[in-house]
C-alpha cells in the first residue's frame, strides 16, 4: 500500500498575459522564497483546475483573468537523498481582464514583466519556458 504522503500533489499556476507580459509573484515561503514564478498554490478536493488556478490568483494578487486553456504539467521534485516533495504543476494560460495586483498569501512581491525581464530574474525552475510557451499561445 502507498502512503498518501508519498503520492505526487496536484496545483495549479494562473499563467497570465496582459499584452506583452506576464503576471509573476515572488514567493515568501519555502521552498522557492524570494524566487519569482506564477500564482498557483494546491488543488482542493472537487476543485477543478481552473478553478484553482483562478482562486489562487484571485488570492495571491487579487488580478482578474479569464481561463483559455491547460498549457502543460510540470513535475517539480525535490531531493535529498530522499523524495522531498513531489509536485505536479498544470499550468492555465489565463487573459488579464482587470486589476493591477497587489500581493497577498504567499506573494512577498507581485510584478508584470516582457520575456526579457523574466530571463534576468531569479526564478524557480521552468518559468522561462512556460513564459514562452504562453506568449506563443496568447495571440
Amino acid at each position: 500500500m502507498t502512503d498518501a504522503r508519498s503520492l505526487p500533489i496536484a496545483a495549479a499556476i494562473a499563467v497570465v498575459v496582459r499584452g506583452e507580459r506576464l503576471l509573476l509573484v515572488r514567493r515568501s515561503h519555502k521552498p522557492d522564497a524570494g524566487r519569482w514564478g506564477f500564482p498557483g498554490g494546491k488543488i482542493e478536493p472537487g476543485e477543478t483546475v481552473i478553478s484553482a488556478a483562478l482562486r489562487e490568483l484571485d488570492e495571491e494578487t487579487g488580478v482578474s483573468a479569464e481561463a483559455a486553456e491547460v498549457l502543460t504539467a510540470l513535475d517539480v521534485i525535490r531531493r535529498d537523498g530522499a523524495i522531498l516533495h513531489h509536485y505536479v504543476l498544470i499550468a492555465v494560460l489565463c487573459r488579464w481582464q482587470r486589476g493591477e495586483g497587489a500581493p497577498a498569501s504567499d506573494a512577498e512581491e507581485i510584478g508584470w514583466f516582457n520575456l526579457a525581464e523574466i530571463s534576468a530574474l531569479e526564478k524557480s525552475p521552468d518559468v522561462e519556458r512556460v513564459a514562452r510557451m504562453a506568449m506563443a499561445r496568447a495571440d
